[in-house]
């Protein structure tokens, strides 16, 4: 007899990221027995994500997550909701809310940990309930959680963990500015302050600082990093298994190729980094990020035959050093993600294949009541080979300090 079909909702599937998702929720790399709704407000835009796909696996539903008996409509009918809604759109903790009620597993991509705590102190409720969520999906947070679980699994005494992540592009210089993922979330990561564990304790540092430079392997060389707004912080250095083997420090930091990275510098110094002050232009009411994604989406349209093929690396390290049968250790976890025919047609393949994969690890088990981070709920090795068929390279290494 085969197993029943697993139903997924992806909230904001329309969008870059969800739709990301649903592409490699039905790829073959993937389980098949899923059928997927892509849920979204705009049912132009669902109805170009889904034309590509098979009817009988994919579905469309226009929905407006505000309205709270259609969203629990729609949840009553899922086993598992991937929430794709932007961060900065605040609905965050309205969906997890719906999904406990729903008793529908919940996963999120809550990458610049706005909410995560707020989640996270929830978890006695979802345990009791008998429900399951799992915060933080895709490349970072999400598989960067994941490699320094794998980092600490090596360490019998943790002194340290810095995670990084960097992107370098090959081939022509853009003279478009296209963002890597959600605008609003690039603004936040070089606009906002970030909390950093340093001296055993959550700190907040100002955006933009803490620069450390890296040499790192061919395409990136001389690597400059600097602290980010992420969720990492927030829930690694206390899991268990961390936390009980003395952490004093852990960092997460982040870089863009120069040029880009230029030019998010000086958005932020222009103002559009503010999401809370709304500008009146002729009558209309928005937000600075609000209209410099307007001012973006109608430039990349408007310019589309100017935008050249370049080639995305992506590499994401951790770092750690302690001790393991009384001799102090440096481990190093990578996983690296180069052009590879696989990732065509998404924008970003790492964040959304990582997100589809971790909402199949979380169906393929029982449910493991409560909240939880990536690096407290998946299984190192499971993960890695899921990795592995998505054509991330991975390397662990060791060395005495």
């Amino acid at each position: 007899m085969s197993a029943p079909v697993k139903r997924i909702v992806v909230l904001g599937g329309a969008g870059a990221m969800g739709a990301g998702i649903v592409r490699d929720l039905i790829s073959p790399q993937s389980d098949t027995n899923t059928h997927i709704t892509v849920a979204d407000i705009s049912p132009d835009r669902i109805g170009e994500v889904i034309a590509e796909f098979d009817p009988a696996r994919v579905s469309a539903l226009a929905l407006d997550v505000t309205d709270a008996a259609a969203l629990a409509d729609c949840l009553a009918a899922a086993d598992l909701c991937m929430n794709a809604v932007p961060t900065f759109a605040g609905l965050q903790m309205t969906i997890f809310n719906a999904c406990l009620s729903a008793g529908c597993a919940y996963a999120d991509l809550g990458g610049m940990g706005v909410y995560t705590v707020r989640q996270k102190a929830e978890h006695e409720k979802w345990r009791a309930a008998g429900a399951m969520a799992v915060l933080g999906l895709g490349a970072d947070p999400g598989m960067s959680n994941v490699i320094c679980r794998a980092v600490a699994d090596r360490l019998e005494r943790i002194d340290k963990i810095n995670l990084y992540w960097a992107a370098e592009l090959a081939g022509p210089e853009n003279p478009v500015l296209v963002p890597p993922y959600n605008i609003e979330t690039v603004l936040g990561e070089y606009a906002n302050p970030s909390q950093q564990f340093l001296g055993g304790a959550l700190v907040e540092v100002a955006p933009q600082t803490g620069q450390e430079t890296l040499q790192l392997p061919a395409p990136w060389g001389e690597t400059e990093f600097m602290y980010s707004q992420h969720s990492e912080p927030l829930t690694v250095p206390f899991a268990d298994g961390i936390r009980d083997k003395g952490i004093g420090e852990f960092t997460w930091k982040l870089h863009l190729p120069k040029r880009e990275h230029e030019a998010w510098v000086g958005l932020v110094k222009a103002g559009f980094g503010d999401f809370e002050t709304p500008i009146d232009v002729k009558g209309v009411s928005l937000r600075p990020s609000e209209m410099l994604d307007a001012m973006i989406r109608h430039n990349m349209a408007k310019r589309a035959a100017d935008i050249p093929v370049q080639e995305t690396h992506e590499i994401h390290l951790a770092i750690g050093e302690g001790e393991r049968g009384g001799e102090r250790l440096r481990v190093e976890a990578r996983v690296t993600a180069d052009p590879d025919p696989l990732y065509d047609g998404y924008l970003d393949a790492a964040t959304s294949m990582n997100a589809s994969l971790a909402a199949q690890l979380m169906l393929r088990g029982d449910v493991c009541a409560g909240v939880w981070a990536p690096e407290e709920f998946f299984d190192v090795t499971d993960y890695f080979a899921e990795l592995r068929k998505r054509h991330f390279e991975i390397a662990l290494e060791e060395a005495a300090l």
